[in-house]
């Protein structure tokens, strides 16, 4: 054996990520460890409190929309067992008020025991309100009832403010659309408002003081200060500093925004307000992930983890345990 073939043989060097591309490995200097990330606490405290928000966020979601599906199949069958499927329209609805009016024995007092004659009932939850007689004696709980009944037997409704000249509301009625005309239905006096030849009313018709008189009169203790001089669909200005504001910037982005049947829903429905309320929180979270996380790389040099990632490493690292 010769003196050359008994020395170990040299190391061989490592290729550098510089010498070969298509390697995984970095350099130390951009290997993010525990160290790196504790350079930036506010940072990391940031990402994982935005990313528990997010998970939160989430939970309320599914919620809401468990709670909404719940409330459309109560709603469905509710109006199954009142509306008859094959009526028209305007059967529908006088099916509806007919059963307001005529309907089975209710409960005397709201879910919490109480009755506030001045009408100022609070509860908006369509499972309280076609449930309740007292609720269903006041015209803006007797209007939500109307409205989640007609939108379950397929027409299209929203509610309509009677309103002074101070802009407070003196009464609330619904309007439903029927062959392209929003005719009005009085749920609290159980009526659908038609003329003297019995084609039902619109709002603009009812303001006609003569219309107005003589449609009203036949009506047991209706109160002729329930004109139809001055409406609106929805009264953001009870949200004081806030309301005004707010009318005018959703009139300049979506002109028309409070005449659909969603701005109706979310006022008069509980669980629809919810769910879109919560996903609204969803999206805006993972916008802010998003920003934060590109901050974070382009700015600070940061490789922050993919969730799909951290989701396929889990599941890996879960196939492993049980293998």
């Amino acid at each position: 054996m010769t003196a050359a073939s008994s020395r170990a043989p040299a190391p061989v060097p490592a290729p550098s990520a510089s010498e070969n591309p298509g390697s995984n490995i970095r350099p130390a200097s951009q290997q993010q460890g525990p160290g790196q990330l504790r350079r930036h606490p506010v940072y990391n405290a940031a990402w994982y409190l935005l990313n528990a928000a997010l998970v939160v966020a989430v939970v309320w979601a599914l919620y809401a929309l468990s709670w909404e599906l719940s409330t459309r199949r109560y709603l469905r069958g509710f109006s199954d067992a009142i509306v008859p499927a094959t009526a028209s329209a305007e059967e529908k609805i006088e099916a509806i008020l007919n059963w307001m009016a005529l309907g089975p024995a209710r409960l005397k007092q709201s879910p919490d025991g109480s009755f506030r004659p001045d009408g100022s009932v609070p509860d908006r939850d369509p499972t309280d309100t076609l449930n309740y007689d007292a609720l269903l004696r006041v015209c803006g709980t007797a209007t939500n009832a109307f409205i989640n009944l007609v939108d379950s037997g397929g027409l299209e409704a929203r509610r309509l403010l009677l309103v002074d000249s101070h802009q407070m509301t003196k009464h609330v009625v619904a309007e439903v659309l029927v062959s392209g005309r929003w005719i009005i239905a009085d749920p609290a006096y159980r009526v659908l408002w038609r003329g003297p030849d019995g084609r039902p009313l619109t709002r603009e018709e009812l303001a006609n003081p003569v219309t107005f008189t003589a449609v009203t009169q036949g009506v047991r203790n209706y109160d002729p200060s329930y004109t139809f001089d001055h409406t609106a669909h929805i009264r953001l200005a009870r949200l004081r500093f806030v309301g005004l504001p707010m009318r005018s910037a959703l009139d300049r982005i979506t002109p028309g925004w409070e005449d659909s049947m969603t701005a109706t829903l979310l006022v008069e429905r509980s669980s629809f307000a919810a769910a879109i309320v919560a996903l609204l929180i969803v999206v805006g979270f993972i916008v802010l992930r998003v920003a934060l996380r590109w901050f974070g790389e382009k700015r600070l040099g940061l490789r922050t983890p993919r969730i799909h990632r951290q989701f396929l490493r889990a599941c890996h690292t879960f196939l492993d345990t049980a293998s």
